[in-house]
């Protein structure tokens, strides 16, 4: 999504019911499937639990669904991904291009 139009957010619940409002920073492709990197629309910085949402997009019946990637490596490999395309925007002073 183009941060030229300004923050995109949704609105997801959980298993329990729960909604949350979420700031979509971007979307990536890794390893064959597509991630979503996210930050809680409600975040402090100062929050000790600060820190970025990563969900994967799976399609279900047609749909896109997000669901929480279970695997610890993974998830950090599809982080220092995003990490590395953020410097790298951060250092070429404009967007990179995805995988």
């Amino acid at each position: 999504m183009d941060s030229e139009f300004g923050a995109n957010y949704i609105t997801i619940e959980d298993d329990d019911g729960n909604e949350f409002e979420l700031e979509h920073l971007s979307t990536l492709e890794f390893e064959g499937e597509e991630y979503m990197v996210f930050l809680p629309a409600d975040m402090d910085e100062n929050d000790p639990d600060y820190g970025f949402i990563i969900l994967r997009v799976e399609e279900v019946d047609g749909e896109e669904q997000f669901v929480s990637e279970d695997d610890e490596d993974k998830l950090q490999r599809v982080y220092e991904r995003y990490m590395e395309m953020v410097f790298a925007e951060d250092e070429e002073g404009g967007p990179s291009s995805e995988d």
